[in-house]
């Protein structure tokens, strides 16, 4: 496995926060010109100097317990805006370009956004990232991984760990221990300026060795217990309807559930960028966890899904058309409902369809204020019982996460 210093992962995250240039080319050179994907060899960084990478090189990514290339992490990142149809005919492409030079890993769903999340330095660990080598508990490739977020060269390991000689020290690590104040270790502050005889101390040993020995063996040790690491709580999915008819879409479902405020899906006031496949909104469930904010995944349809994505499925929003659960674990609206919170958002003045009256009371019905459009804004300030609304929800949504055993360092793995 690649240094820190050379390791794929992070001279990727670290061009892509200075904004450096990073050119596919045919050849390790530095005067090589940028090629086409299809027809490059290796992967030239300029920050923080002059480095090129087989474009094949293995990385610490990991897809179903393989390596991911440098090709296919490069890729995906280039296709981070686009929609997952278009993502994978893209892979689907490049791959009959690249014949029998190679091929391009097709990421799955969450692989491809956790994956995205740690290259824009969004978080600082991604659960698909295996640790550097000689990085037992993962700590120096945290390190490392922040320090390349903010486009600062990574530390060798070597020079991480400790004052070893082991690889190049950092000249920021040789200040700060240049400044330390030097400390005596366990003999120099026992035996002082002359000899001193601790055998009397002995006597007292078996007192404490006699009372180590009377505790029960089933109580585990603390200090094992601190230094287990608890499993990362993946991240609750909201599933939202593909009809063209929703109220609620990738464009406007942004402003609605953390804005607190309706504006349609086709205006000019609607924030979120009509491409996206995916979205993040951050929201505090106070009965979950009141400390920390928990972000929820967007998405109009399971395409993407592994089997155990089903269990983080929070709500589905619907307008009460069944064909939208046509790829669905569930595909029966009934038997659906009973394991997922339904949601249906439409007009104060109307009444929900038939369809979803039918549904029971798994569907939760809400009515928000018709649009009107505003004479000098682009937002109806009258709309203060949108922000109800979504209270509401949010309320239901908690609630139902509450039953299905959401707790604050816990998911359910089933539903």
């Amino acid at each position: 496995m690649a240094s820190a210093e050379q390791d794929p992962l992070l001279l990727l995250r670290q061009s892509i926060a200075s904004g450096d240039a990073i050119l596919p080319t045919a050849s390790s050179e530095a005067s090589a010109p940028e090629v086409p994907l299809s027809q490059a060899t290796h992967l030239t960084f300029s920050t923080p100097t002059h480095i090129s990478l087989p474009i094949d090189i293995q990385t610490r990514f990991t897809s179903n317990d393989t390596s991911v290339d440098l090709r296919s992490i490069y890729f995906a990142w280039l296709k981070r805006e686009v929609a997952i149809p278009e993502y994978n005919a893209s892979v689907s492409q490049l791959n009959e370009e690249l014949g029998d030079k190679g091929q391009v890993r097709m990421l799955a769903f969450v692989e491809r956004l956790d994956l995205i999340t740690w290259l824009e330095g969004a978080s600082p660990e991604c659960e698909y990232i295996k640790p550097l080598a000689g990085d037992k508990d993962g700590a120096a490739s945290t390190a490392a991984a922040t320090l390349a977020s903010k486009g600062a060269a990574a530390p060798a390991i070597g020079a991480k760990l400790g004052r070893s000689g082991k690889g190049t020290l950092d000249p920021r690590l040789a200040a700060i221990y240049n400044s330390e104040r030097k400390m005596g270790d366990r003999n120099s502050v026992l035996r002082g300026v002359k000899p001193t005889d601790f055998s009397h101390v002995r006597k007292f040993s078996s007192l404490f060795s006699k009372k180590s020995s009377q505790i029960p063996a089933s109580v585990p040790n603390s200090q094992t217990l601190s230094i287990q690491k608890k499993p990362r709580r993946p991240d609750p999915i909201i599933l939202l309807s593909p009809s063209a008819s929703s109220l609620l879409r990738m464009t406007n479902i942004k402003s609605f559930l953390e804005g607190g405020q309706y504006v349609p899906p086709n205006s000019l006031s609607a924030s979120s960028s009509t491409g996206a496949s995916m979205l993040h909104i951050n929201r505090v469930l106070k009965d979950i966890d009141p400390n920390r904010p928990m972000r929820f995944v967007l998405v109009e349809g399971p395409e993407q899904f592994k089997p155990e994505y089903w269990s983080r499925v929070v709500a589905v929003f619907t307008t009460g058309q069944s064909w939208q659960f046509k790829n669905y674990k569930w595909s029966n609206p009934t038997e659906l409902f009973r394991h997922v919170l339904g949601i249906y958002v439409g007009w104060r003045t109307d009444k929900p369809p038939e369809s979803v009256r039918s549904w029971g009371h798994r569907v939760m019905s809400v009515g928000i204020d018709p649009w009107k459009e505003a004479a000098h804004s682009t937002i109806d300030s009258s709309r203060w019982r949108d922000r109800e609304i979504v209270e509401h929800v949010w309320k239901a949504i908690e609630g139902n996460m509450r039953s299905k055993g959401w707790r604050r360092d816990q998911a359910p793995t089933s539903i």
